[in-house]
C-alpha cells in the first residue's frame, strides 16, 4: 500500500507543501536559466570556446539526466521527502564550488556534481504531489506546481541578468544557498513522508542499468560536442560508438534485472509512451531556444545582460496566471488538445524571435515572439506533467515522474550537443556576431521544426477518453459531481485507448 496523505487543495498544508515543491524544483529551475544569461560573462572570463559554454550547460545536464531515474526509484524506496532533502543540500554544496571555479574545466565538473542534487529535485517534487493531494485535487496542484515553477525558470534570465551585471557570474551560484535552506525548512516542518509499498522496494538496485545510462549518454554527448572541433576522428566516432552500445546494451538489461530502473512495463501504456515522446521532441527544441537564444540577444542584438534576461519576462507572467488555468482546462476537456495547440504556439514564437538580430527592437522583434511562445507553454506544461504522472501506477510515481524528466533532460542534452553543430557554431563562433546570427536563425527553424512536430504527435499518440467516449473518474467536490478526465487525474489507463 503507498504511504501518503490525502490533503486538499486551499487547506494551509496545501500550500505549505506547494511552497516545498516549487521551491525544491524552482532552484533547479532558476540555476539553469541563470547560467545561460552569464554565459557570455563566463565565456569571456574563462576564455572558453563555445564547446566550453556546451560543457556548462550539459555537465550539469548530463549528470541529472543519468542519475533521475535512480533518483526516482530511491524516492519511492526510502521516502520521497527525504531524497527531497539530500537533493537540496547536495545542490547547495555544489553551487559553492560553481562559484569557486577557476576554469570552465572546473566550473564544468562543478556543474556536473549539481546535476547530482538536480537529479533529486523535480522528480522529488512531482512524487511529493502525486502522492499527497487526494485524487481529483492532483492536476490542479501540478497546474500551480507549473506556474509557480515557471516564475523561478523565467525569472532566471533576469535575475541572472542583474546579478551579472552588478557583481560577477559567480554571484548566480551564491544566490543558491539562501533559496535552499528556506526550502530545507519547510520541507522539514510541513511535508508528509509518503514511500512506495515496502514489498515492492526490496528488490534491490540496478546499479548496472544507471552505469550503463551514464556511460552511454556520457559518451555520446562527448562525441557530439567534439565533432565540432575534431570532427568525425577517430576518437569521436569510437566515443559516438561506445555510447550507442551502452544504451542498447542499458535497454537490455532493464528487460532482465529484477529491479530495473526504468519498469518497461510502463510503456507497455500507449498514453505513458506517447507523452514521453511528446515531451523529448518539445524539449528539445525547446532547449535549443534557451541555449542561444540569450546569447544572441547579448552578442549580436547588443543587449546588456540585464535586458536580455528582462527579454523573456512575458514568460514569467503568462506561466504564472495561465498554467493553473491550463491544468484545469486538461481536467474539463481533456489533454489532447492543449497538447497539441501549446506546442504550435510555441512553434510560432520560435519563428518569430528566429528575426533577431543587430539592434533588435525589442517591441516588434523581441516581445511578439515571446509572448506567443510564453501563451504555447503555459498551455502545454501543466496537461503534459499531468497526463504522464496519471498514466502510471501511483506506486510508481516517483521513477514515471524520474522517467519523464530524464527524456526531458536528455532531449536538451542531445539539442545542446548537436544543434551548435549543425547550425556552424563551433569555436570561437559566439565572439563572431555576424557569423552567430547566421546559424541562431538556422537553429530557430529547426527548433521551430521540432516543437511543432511535439504537436502534431500530442495530436496523434495522446488520448482523453476510453472506448465508450465518457471521462472516466467523476469525482465528488463538496457534495456536488464533478467529472474529471483520467488522462490528467485518477489511476493510469489499461487497456487500448481511443479517440
Amino acid at each position: 500500500m503507498e504511504t501518503g496523505a490525502g490533503i486538499r487543495w486551499g487547506t494551509p498544508q496545501a500550500w505549505w507543501v506547494l511552497g516545498a515543491t516549487v521551491g525544491a524544483s524552482g532552484l533547479a529551475m532558476l540555476d539553469a536559466t541563470t547560467v545561460n544569461v552569464a554565459l557570455p560573462a563566463i565565456g569571456t572570463d574563462l576564455d572558453a570556446t563555445v564547446a566550453g559554454l556546451q560543457w556548462t550547460v550539459n555537465a550539469y545536464t548530463l549528470s541529472e539526466a543519468s542519475l533521475i531515474l535512480l533518483a526516482g526509484s530511491l524516492a519511492d524506496r526510502y521516502g520521497r521527502r527525504r531524497m527531497l532533502q539530500v537533493g537540496i543540500v547536495w545542490f547547495a554544496l555544489a553551487s559553492l564550488l560553481c562559484a569557486a571555479a577557476p576554469t570552465v574545466t572546473v566550473l564544468a565538473v562543478a556543474r556536473a556534481f549539481q546535476g547530482i542534487g538536480g537529479a533529486l529535485l523535480t522528480p522529488g517534487s512531482l512524487a511529493i504531489l502525486q502522492s499527497s493531494f487526494v485524487g481529483g485535487e492532483r492536476a490542479r496542484a501540478v497546474g500551480a506546481w507549473s506556474g509557480f515553477g515557471g516564475i523561478a525558470a523565467a525569472i532566471g534570465p533576469l535575475l541572472g541578468g542583474w546579478l551579472v551585471g552588478a557583481g560577477s557570474w559567480r554571484t548566480i551560484f551564491w544566490i543558491n544557498l539562501p533559496v535552499a535552506v528556506a526550502v530545507l525548512w519547510i520541507s522539514a516542518r510541513h511535508v508528509p513522508e509518503s514511500k512506495a509499498d515496502p514489498r515492492d522496494a526490496s528488490a534491490g538496485f540496478d546499479l548496472l542499468g544507471a552505469v550503463l545510462g551514464a556511460v552511454g549518454l556520457g559518451a555520446l554527448t562527448w562525441s557530439l560536442i567534439a565533432a565540432g572541433d575534431r570532427g568525425a576522428s577517430p576518437v569521436v566516432l569510437a566515443a559516438g560508438a561506445t555510447g550507442t552500445l551502452s544504451l542498447i546494451a542499458f535497454l537490455l538489461a532493464e528487460r532482465r534485472t529484477r529491479a530495473p530502473l526504468v519498469p518497461l512495463q510502463l510503456f507497455a501504456s500507449r498514453q505513458f509512451s506517447g507523452v514521453n515522446l511528446v515531451t523529448f521532441v518539445v524539449y528539445g527544441g525547446m532547449a535549443g531556444v534557451f541555449f542561444l537564444l540569450l546569447l544572441q540577444l547579448q552578442q549580436v542584438a547588443g543587449y546588456s545582460p540585464l535586458r536580455a534576461g528582462a527579454a523573456l519576462m512575458p514568460v514569467t507572467l503568462l506561466m504564472l496566471l495561465l498554467s493553473s488555468r491550463a491544468g484545469a482546462l486538461a481536467e474539463r476537456i481533456g489533454p489532447r488538445r492543449p497538447m497539441t495547440v501549446g506546442p504550435l504556439m510555441m512553434a510560432a514564437g520560435i519563428l518569430l524571435l528566429a528575426r533577431i538580430g543587430p539592434g533588435a527592437s525589442y517591441v516588434t522583434d523581441v516581445l511578439p515572439g515571446a509572448v506567443i511562445f510564453g501563451f504555447g507553454l503555459s498551455l502545454n506544461v501543466a496537461p503534459l506533467t499531468a497526463t504522464v504522472l496519471a498514466s502510471a501506477d501511483q506506486r510508481y510515481s516517483g521513477i514515471a515522474s524520474g522517467v519523464n524528466n530524464a527524456v526531458a533532460q536528455s532531449a536538451a542534452l542531445l539539442a545542446v550537443a548537436v544543434l551548435p553543430v549543425v547550425a556552424g557554431l563551433t569555436g570561437d563562433a559566439f565572439r563572431n556576431a555576424e557569423l552567430f546570427a547566421r546559424g541562431f536563425r538556422l537553429a530557430m527553424w529547426i527548433s521551430a521544426a521540432l516543437v511543432a512536430v511535439g504537436g502534431a504527435l500530442a495530436w496523434l499518440l495522446i488520448r482523453d477518453q476510453l472506448r465508450d467516449g465518457r471521462p472516466a473518474c467523476d469525482r465528488q467536490r463538496t457534495g456536488v459531481e464533478r467529472r474529471v478526465f483520467c488522462a490528467v487525474d485518477g489511476p493510469p489507463f489499461e487497456g487500448r485507448l481511443e479517440a
